[in-house]
Protein backbone atom coordinates (compact mmCIF):
# COMPACT_ATOMS: atom_id res chain seq x y z
CA UNK A 1 0.00 0.00 0.00
CA UNK A 2 1.49 3.60 -1.00
CA UNK A 3 1.75 6.52 1.11
CA UNK A 4 -0.66 8.00 -0.83
CA UNK A 5 -3.93 5.44 -0.23
CA UNK A 6 -5.69 5.74 2.46
CA UNK A 7 -5.63 3.66 5.98
CA UNK A 8 -6.88 0.22 5.69
CA UNK A 9 -9.19 1.07 8.66
CA UNK A 10 -10.44 4.31 7.62
CA UNK A 11 -13.96 2.64 7.75
CA UNK A 12 -14.15 1.82 11.60
CA UNK A 13 -16.35 3.48 13.58
CA UNK A 14 -16.02 4.23 17.08
CA UNK A 15 -17.94 2.01 19.13
CA UNK A 16 -19.46 3.45 22.22
CA UNK A 17 -17.36 4.40 25.61
CA UNK A 18 -18.61 2.41 28.53
CA UNK A 19 -20.74 4.09 29.98
CA UNK A 20 -19.16 3.50 34.04
CA UNK A 21 -15.61 3.99 32.63
CA UNK A 22 -16.94 7.47 31.39
CA UNK A 23 -18.53 8.89 33.58
CA UNK A 24 -15.40 7.57 35.92
CA UNK A 25 -13.49 9.69 33.78
CA UNK A 26 -15.52 12.74 33.68
CA UNK A 27 -15.27 12.39 37.99
CA UNK A 28 -11.53 12.57 37.50
CA UNK A 29 -11.10 14.98 35.41
CA UNK A 30 -13.94 17.67 37.67
CA UNK A 31 -11.94 20.10 39.17
CA UNK A 32 -15.18 20.91 41.71
CA UNK A 33 -14.81 20.51 45.53
CA UNK A 34 -17.88 19.00 46.38
CA UNK A 35 -17.62 16.31 43.33
CA UNK A 36 -19.13 13.03 44.47
CA UNK A 37 -18.44 9.98 42.18
CA UNK A 38 -21.79 7.47 42.34
CA UNK A 39 -21.42 5.94 39.08
CA UNK A 40 -18.17 3.73 39.60
CA UNK A 41 -19.04 -0.27 41.10
CA UNK A 42 -16.00 0.05 43.87
CA UNK A 43 -16.16 -0.36 47.49
CA UNK A 44 -15.33 2.64 49.10
CA UNK A 45 -14.37 3.57 52.70
CA UNK A 46 -16.52 6.20 54.88
CA UNK A 47 -12.95 8.50 54.17
CA UNK A 48 -13.65 7.62 50.25
CA UNK A 49 -10.68 5.77 49.73
CA UNK A 50 -9.95 2.24 48.39
CA UNK A 51 -9.84 -0.44 51.06
CA UNK A 52 -7.77 -3.63 51.05
CA UNK A 53 -9.45 -5.64 53.01
CA UNK A 54 -7.42 -6.40 56.41
CA UNK A 55 -7.64 -10.77 55.74
CA UNK A 56 -6.21 -10.13 52.21
CA UNK A 57 -3.80 -7.57 53.35
CA UNK A 58 -2.90 -10.99 55.84
CA UNK A 59 -2.95 -12.80 53.64
CA UNK A 60 -0.07 -10.74 51.48
CA UNK A 61 2.17 -10.68 54.03
CA UNK A 62 1.96 -14.45 54.38
CA UNK A 63 2.23 -15.45 50.80
CA UNK A 64 5.51 -12.62 51.22
CA UNK A 65 7.13 -14.79 53.76
CA UNK A 66 6.81 -17.73 52.34
CA UNK A 67 8.40 -16.60 49.35
CA UNK A 68 7.62 -19.42 47.34
CA UNK A 69 10.28 -19.76 44.23
CA UNK A 70 7.22 -20.56 42.15
CA UNK A 71 5.25 -17.44 42.67
CA UNK A 72 5.71 -16.18 39.38
CA UNK A 73 5.38 -20.02 37.76
CA UNK A 74 2.87 -20.66 34.67
CA UNK A 75 -0.92 -22.05 36.24
CA UNK A 76 -2.30 -25.04 34.56
CA UNK A 77 -4.38 -24.63 31.65
CA UNK A 78 -7.32 -25.32 33.46
CA UNK A 79 -6.23 -23.11 36.50
CA UNK A 80 -4.91 -23.69 40.69
CA UNK A 81 -7.03 -26.41 41.69
CA UNK A 82 -6.84 -26.52 45.05
CA UNK A 83 -8.11 -22.33 44.34
CA UNK A 84 -11.13 -24.08 41.98
CA UNK A 85 -11.95 -26.98 44.86
CA UNK A 86 -12.18 -23.99 47.41
CA UNK A 87 -14.17 -21.71 45.05
CA UNK A 88 -16.88 -24.69 43.89
CA UNK A 89 -17.51 -25.56 47.49
CA UNK A 90 -17.93 -21.22 48.68
CA UNK A 91 -20.87 -21.45 45.88
CA UNK A 92 -22.40 -24.83 46.08
CA UNK A 93 -21.32 -26.14 49.11
CA UNK A 94 -21.40 -22.86 51.43
CA UNK A 95 -23.10 -24.28 53.59
CA UNK A 96 -21.44 -26.89 55.04
CA UNK A 97 -23.24 -29.57 51.86
CA UNK A 98 -20.26 -31.52 50.66
CA UNK A 99 -22.12 -32.84 47.64
CA UNK A 100 -21.66 -29.19 46.05
CA UNK A 101 -18.22 -31.23 45.27
CA UNK A 102 -19.18 -33.97 43.44
CA UNK A 103 -18.27 -35.08 39.80
CA UNK A 104 -21.53 -33.15 38.10
CA UNK A 105 -19.32 -29.55 37.68
CA UNK A 106 -16.92 -28.88 35.78
CA UNK A 107 -14.82 -26.23 37.04
CA UNK A 108 -11.84 -23.79 35.10
CA UNK A 109 -10.02 -20.43 36.40
CA UNK A 110 -10.84 -17.60 34.56
CA UNK A 111 -9.72 -14.07 34.49
CA UNK A 112 -12.22 -12.66 36.71
CA UNK A 113 -16.04 -12.57 36.48
CA UNK A 114 -16.23 -10.79 32.91
CA UNK A 115 -14.19 -14.07 31.60
CA UNK A 116 -15.89 -16.29 32.78
CA UNK A 117 -19.00 -14.90 31.47
CA UNK A 118 -17.33 -14.46 28.22
CA UNK A 119 -15.78 -17.97 28.17
CA UNK A 120 -19.32 -19.59 29.40
CA UNK A 121 -20.93 -17.75 26.21
CA UNK A 122 -18.12 -19.01 23.97
CA UNK A 123 -18.90 -22.62 25.26
CA UNK A 124 -22.00 -22.69 24.55
CA UNK A 125 -22.06 -20.94 21.14
CA UNK A 126 -19.75 -23.33 19.95
CA UNK A 127 -21.01 -26.37 21.62
CA UNK A 128 -24.54 -26.32 22.32
CA UNK A 129 -25.83 -23.59 19.49
CA UNK A 130 -28.75 -22.29 21.34
CA UNK A 131 -31.05 -20.38 19.22
CA UNK A 132 -31.20 -16.97 21.63
CA UNK A 133 -29.87 -15.82 24.92
CA UNK A 134 -32.28 -13.92 27.61
CA UNK A 135 -31.16 -10.94 28.91
CA UNK A 136 -32.54 -9.35 31.83
CA UNK A 137 -33.20 -5.61 30.78
CA UNK A 138 -31.91 -3.91 32.43
CA UNK A 139 -28.60 -5.85 33.17
CA UNK A 140 -24.85 -4.90 33.65
CA UNK A 141 -23.99 -3.69 29.95
CA UNK A 142 -21.13 -5.91 29.56
CA UNK A 143 -23.51 -8.66 29.18
CA UNK A 144 -24.84 -7.68 25.99
CA UNK A 145 -21.35 -7.11 24.79
CA UNK A 146 -20.53 -10.59 25.68
CA UNK A 147 -22.91 -12.54 24.11
CA UNK A 148 -22.76 -10.18 20.81
CA UNK A 149 -18.95 -11.06 20.34
CA UNK A 150 -19.70 -14.67 21.23
CA UNK A 151 -22.90 -14.56 18.00
CA UNK A 152 -25.57 -16.22 19.88
CA UNK A 153 -29.07 -13.43 18.83
CA UNK A 154 -30.03 -11.59 22.36
CA UNK A 155 -33.51 -11.32 23.77
CA UNK A 156 -34.65 -9.41 26.97
CA UNK A 157 -36.92 -10.03 29.48
CA UNK A 158 -38.37 -7.12 31.54
CA UNK A 159 -36.78 -7.91 34.83
CA UNK A 160 -37.58 -4.24 36.96
CA UNK A 161 -41.07 -3.33 37.61
CA UNK A 162 -40.43 0.62 37.55
CA UNK A 163 -43.76 1.54 39.00
CA UNK A 164 -42.98 -0.88 41.81
CA UNK A 165 -39.32 -0.48 42.04
CA UNK A 166 -39.00 -4.34 42.19
CA UNK A 167 -38.13 -7.43 40.41
CA UNK A 168 -41.23 -8.24 38.08
CA UNK A 169 -41.92 -12.10 37.98
CA UNK A 170 -44.89 -11.89 36.08
CA UNK A 171 -43.65 -10.14 33.17
CA UNK A 172 -40.68 -12.11 33.34
CA UNK A 173 -42.73 -15.56 33.54
CA UNK A 174 -44.96 -14.79 30.83
CA UNK A 175 -42.02 -13.09 28.42
CA UNK A 176 -40.04 -17.05 28.60
CA UNK A 177 -42.91 -18.66 28.61
CA UNK A 178 -44.17 -17.41 25.43
CA UNK A 179 -41.11 -16.34 23.22
CA UNK A 180 -38.16 -18.74 24.72
CA UNK A 181 -37.62 -21.90 23.20
CA UNK A 182 -35.88 -25.45 24.70
CA UNK A 183 -32.23 -24.74 24.39
CA UNK A 184 -32.23 -20.75 25.38
CA UNK A 185 -29.72 -19.77 27.89
CA UNK A 186 -31.06 -16.87 30.07
CA UNK A 187 -28.65 -14.94 32.30
CA UNK A 188 -29.36 -14.08 36.17
CA UNK A 189 -28.00 -12.39 38.75
CA UNK A 190 -27.61 -14.38 41.68
CA UNK A 191 -27.75 -11.72 44.23
CA UNK A 192 -27.53 -8.40 44.10
CA UNK A 193 -28.71 -7.74 40.44
CA UNK A 194 -26.79 -4.89 38.64
CA UNK A 195 -28.29 -2.15 38.28
CA UNK A 196 -31.46 -2.38 40.12
CA UNK A 197 -30.62 -4.16 43.82
CA UNK A 198 -34.20 -5.76 43.33
CA UNK A 199 -33.69 -9.11 43.35
CA UNK A 200 -35.98 -12.24 43.56
CA UNK A 201 -37.63 -13.66 46.56
CA UNK A 202 -36.86 -17.02 47.98
CA UNK A 203 -40.16 -18.31 46.30
CA UNK A 204 -39.86 -16.24 42.96
CA UNK A 205 -36.25 -18.28 42.74
CA UNK A 206 -38.33 -21.35 42.80
CA UNK A 207 -40.73 -20.80 40.23
CA UNK A 208 -37.89 -19.58 38.25
CA UNK A 209 -35.92 -23.03 38.54
CA UNK A 210 -39.64 -24.44 37.68
CA UNK A 211 -40.14 -22.90 34.41
CA UNK A 212 -36.15 -23.32 33.37
CA UNK A 213 -36.72 -26.96 33.78
CA UNK A 214 -40.04 -27.23 32.09
CA UNK A 215 -39.06 -24.85 29.06
CA UNK A 216 -35.71 -26.69 28.97
CA UNK A 217 -33.45 -23.25 29.68
CA UNK A 218 -29.87 -23.42 30.69
CA UNK A 219 -29.92 -21.10 33.44
CA UNK A 220 -26.71 -19.04 33.55
CA UNK A 221 -25.78 -17.50 36.88
CA UNK A 222 -23.58 -14.36 36.66
CA UNK A 223 -22.15 -14.38 40.58
CA UNK A 224 -20.70 -11.37 41.44
CA UNK A 225 -21.19 -10.49 45.21
CA UNK A 226 -21.34 -13.49 47.14
CA UNK A 227 -20.93 -12.33 50.30
CA UNK A 228 -21.26 -8.80 49.61
CA UNK A 229 -24.82 -8.35 49.20
CA UNK A 230 -25.96 -9.31 52.34
CA UNK A 231 -22.80 -10.00 54.69
CA UNK A 232 -23.49 -13.93 54.36
CA UNK A 233 -21.73 -16.30 51.56
CA UNK A 234 -24.88 -18.57 52.34
CA UNK A 235 -27.68 -16.28 51.70
CA UNK A 236 -26.06 -15.38 48.74
CA UNK A 237 -25.50 -18.22 46.87
CA UNK A 238 -29.07 -19.73 48.04
CA UNK A 239 -30.31 -19.54 44.35
CA UNK A 240 -27.57 -21.18 42.85
CA UNK A 241 -27.86 -24.24 46.10
CA UNK A 242 -31.48 -24.15 45.12
CA UNK A 243 -30.76 -24.99 41.20
CA UNK A 244 -28.59 -27.56 42.06
CA UNK A 245 -30.52 -29.38 44.32
CA UNK A 246 -33.28 -29.11 41.99
CA UNK A 247 -35.14 -32.43 40.66
CA UNK A 248 -35.42 -33.09 37.74
CA UNK A 249 -31.60 -31.85 37.73
CA UNK A 250 -30.95 -28.98 35.92
CA UNK A 251 -27.73 -28.30 33.89
CA UNK A 252 -26.78 -24.78 34.27
CA UNK A 253 -23.24 -22.51 34.36
CA UNK A 254 -22.01 -20.12 37.03
CA UNK A 255 -19.72 -17.47 36.44
CA UNK A 256 -18.08 -16.22 39.81
CA UNK A 257 -16.11 -13.29 40.92
CA UNK A 258 -13.79 -12.10 43.70
CA UNK A 259 -13.63 -8.65 42.71
CA UNK A 260 -16.29 -7.52 44.92
CA UNK A 261 -16.19 -9.72 47.78
CA UNK A 262 -12.47 -10.09 48.26
CA UNK A 263 -11.69 -6.30 47.14
CA UNK A 264 -9.34 -7.92 44.54
CA UNK A 265 -10.75 -5.68 41.55
CA UNK A 266 -7.45 -5.54 39.33
CA UNK A 267 -6.47 -9.11 40.21
CA UNK A 268 -9.00 -10.89 37.88
CA UNK A 269 -9.53 -13.73 40.17
CA UNK A 270 -12.79 -15.70 38.92
CA UNK A 271 -14.09 -19.26 37.82
CA UNK A 272 -16.58 -20.53 35.49
CA UNK A 273 -18.64 -23.91 36.95
CA UNK A 274 -20.59 -25.65 34.69
CA UNK A 275 -23.24 -28.03 36.39
CA UNK A 276 -23.85 -31.26 34.60
CA UNK A 277 -26.20 -34.03 34.68
CA UNK A 278 -25.72 -36.64 37.02
CA UNK A 279 -26.79 -39.22 34.21
CA UNK A 280 -23.95 -38.19 32.44
CA UNK A 281 -21.83 -39.38 34.89
CA UNK A 282 -20.87 -42.96 33.91
CA UNK A 283 -19.97 -41.37 30.10
CA UNK A 284 -17.71 -38.54 31.89
CA UNK A 285 -19.86 -35.74 30.46
CA UNK A 286 -18.22 -33.40 33.08
CA UNK A 287 -14.94 -34.17 32.20
CA UNK A 288 -16.04 -34.07 28.21
CA UNK A 289 -16.82 -30.41 29.37
CA UNK A 290 -13.41 -29.74 31.30
CA UNK A 291 -11.35 -30.64 28.09
CA UNK A 292 -13.13 -28.16 25.99
CA UNK A 293 -13.37 -25.32 28.30
CA UNK A 294 -9.30 -26.29 28.77
CA UNK A 295 -9.24 -26.02 24.79
CA UNK A 296 -10.89 -22.71 24.98
CA UNK A 297 -9.09 -21.49 27.77
CA UNK A 298 -5.76 -22.50 25.66
CA UNK A 299 -6.42 -20.36 22.45
CA UNK A 300 -8.03 -17.23 24.43
CA UNK A 301 -5.59 -16.59 27.42
CA UNK A 302 -3.33 -19.90 27.53
CA UNK A 303 -4.42 -19.93 31.70
CA UNK A 304 -5.63 -17.57 34.49
CA UNK A 305 -3.30 -14.88 36.39
CA UNK A 306 -1.92 -16.25 39.86
CA UNK A 307 -2.03 -13.91 41.87
CA UNK A 308 -5.56 -13.11 42.94
CA UNK A 309 -6.75 -17.08 42.91
CA UNK A 310 -3.63 -17.09 45.52
CA UNK A 311 -5.01 -14.85 48.16
CA UNK A 312 -8.05 -16.14 47.96
CA UNK A 313 -7.04 -19.85 48.32
CA UNK A 314 -5.00 -18.78 51.10
CA UNK A 315 -7.99 -17.50 53.23
CA UNK A 316 -10.19 -19.51 52.10
CA UNK A 317 -7.88 -23.04 53.33
CA UNK A 318 -7.44 -21.04 56.90
CA UNK A 319 -10.30 -21.44 59.18
CA UNK A 320 -8.99 -18.41 61.00
CA UNK A 321 -8.51 -16.00 57.87
CA UNK A 322 -11.88 -17.44 56.53
CA UNK A 323 -13.42 -15.83 59.85
CA UNK A 324 -12.02 -12.44 59.65
CA UNK A 325 -13.39 -12.87 55.81
CA UNK A 326 -16.44 -13.03 56.63
CA UNK A 327 -16.02 -10.21 59.20
CA UNK A 328 -14.55 -8.01 56.77
CA UNK A 329 -17.82 -8.92 54.44
CA UNK A 330 -20.07 -8.03 57.02
CA UNK A 331 -18.31 -4.63 57.32
CA UNK A 332 -18.71 -3.79 54.11
CA UNK A 333 -22.25 -4.76 53.33
CA UNK A 334 -23.27 -3.35 57.15
CA UNK A 335 -21.63 0.35 55.87
CA UNK A 336 -23.43 -0.03 52.94
CA UNK A 337 -26.88 -0.84 54.40
CA UNK A 338 -26.15 2.18 56.70
CA UNK A 339 -25.62 4.54 53.88
CA UNK A 340 -29.18 3.22 52.00
CA UNK A 341 -30.53 4.21 55.50
CA UNK A 342 -28.84 7.64 55.61
CA UNK A 343 -29.71 8.80 52.05
CA UNK A 344 -33.55 7.29 52.63
CA UNK A 345 -33.56 9.53 55.91
CA UNK A 346 -32.45 12.58 54.60
CA UNK A 347 -34.87 12.49 51.14
CA UNK A 348 -37.73 11.98 53.82
CA UNK A 349 -36.63 14.52 56.22
CA UNK A 350 -36.26 16.51 53.13
CA UNK A 351 -39.74 15.61 52.27
CA UNK A 352 -38.43 15.36 48.71
CA UNK A 353 -41.64 13.97 45.92
CA UNK A 354 -41.93 10.49 45.16
CA UNK A 355 -41.67 7.35 47.31
CA UNK A 356 -37.95 6.02 48.24
CA UNK A 357 -38.57 2.87 50.43
CA UNK A 358 -36.93 0.96 47.50
CA UNK A 359 -33.45 2.70 48.24
CA UNK A 360 -33.98 0.73 51.85
CA UNK A 361 -35.73 -3.16 50.16
CA UNK A 362 -33.26 -3.52 47.42
CA UNK A 363 -29.60 -4.63 47.92
CA UNK A 364 -26.15 -4.62 47.25
CA UNK A 365 -23.91 -2.08 46.26
CA UNK A 366 -26.22 -0.29 43.56
CA UNK A 367 -29.77 1.25 43.85
CA UNK A 368 -31.80 1.91 40.95
CA UNK A 369 -32.95 5.66 41.96
CA UNK A 370 -35.70 6.48 39.83
CA UNK A 371 -34.32 9.78 38.10
CA UNK A 372 -35.05 10.45 35.02
CA UNK A 373 -32.21 10.62 32.47
CA UNK A 374 -32.60 14.55 32.25
CA UNK A 375 -32.54 14.59 36.23
CA UNK A 376 -29.05 12.80 35.92
CA UNK A 377 -28.11 15.46 33.12
CA UNK A 378 -29.36 17.99 35.87
CA UNK A 379 -27.82 16.51 38.96
CA UNK A 380 -24.43 16.12 37.59
CA UNK A 381 -24.45 20.21 36.05
CA UNK A 382 -25.75 21.77 38.74
CA UNK A 383 -24.18 19.63 41.32
CA UNK A 384 -21.48 17.53 40.58
CA UNK A 385 -23.04 14.33 41.35
CA UNK A 386 -21.46 11.35 39.37
CA UNK A 387 -23.96 9.14 38.32
CA UNK A 388 -24.91 6.79 35.27
CA UNK A 389 -28.31 8.07 33.20
CA UNK A 390 -30.28 5.40 34.15
CA UNK A 391 -30.18 6.63 37.69
CA UNK A 392 -28.35 3.77 39.04
CA UNK A 393 -25.85 5.06 41.75
CA UNK A 394 -23.21 3.36 43.74
CA UNK A 395 -24.30 3.14 47.80
CA UNK A 396 -20.56 2.79 48.26
CA UNK A 397 -19.92 6.37 47.28
CA UNK A 398 -21.82 7.62 49.72
CA UNK A 399 -20.44 8.62 53.06
CA UNK A 400 -21.47 10.82 56.13
CA UNK A 401 -19.60 13.45 55.05
CA UNK A 402 -21.59 14.02 51.08
CA UNK A 403 -24.99 11.98 52.10
CA UNK A 404 -26.79 15.11 53.19
CA UNK A 405 -25.12 17.11 49.82
CA UNK A 406 -26.29 14.28 47.82
CA UNK A 407 -30.06 13.93 49.42
CA UNK A 408 -30.34 18.11 48.96
CA UNK A 409 -29.43 17.72 45.36
CA UNK A 410 -31.75 15.01 44.61
CA UNK A 411 -34.28 16.99 46.35
CA UNK A 412 -33.31 19.78 43.78
CA UNK A 413 -33.37 18.01 40.76
CA UNK A 414 -36.51 16.00 41.72
CA UNK A 415 -38.49 19.26 42.28
CA UNK A 416 -37.37 21.55 39.64
CA UNK A 417 -36.52 18.83 35.96
CA UNK A 418 -38.82 16.18 34.97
Amino acid sequence: MSNSESSRFTTLSVPPADEAFAVNGAYLADTSPDKVNLGIGVYRTDEGRPWPLRVVERAENQLHEEHDAARHEYLAIRGDVEFLDLARDLVFASAGDKEGSDDRIASVQTVSGTGANRLGADFLAQHLRPGRVWIPEPTWSNHHAIWTFAGVARGTYPYYDVAGKCFDWVRTAQTLNEQASPGDVVVLHACAHNPTGADPSKEQWEKFAALCQAKGLIPFFDLAYQGFASGSVEEDSWAIRHFFHYQPQLEFFVAQSFSKNFGLYGQRAGALHVVTSSAGLSTGVSQAVLANLCSLVRGEYSMAPRRGSEIVKTVLRSPDMRRQWHEDLQLMSGRIKAMRQALYDRLVALQTPGTWEHILSQIGMFSYTGLSENQVFAITQRHHVYLLKSGRISISGLNESNVDYVARAIDDVVRTVI
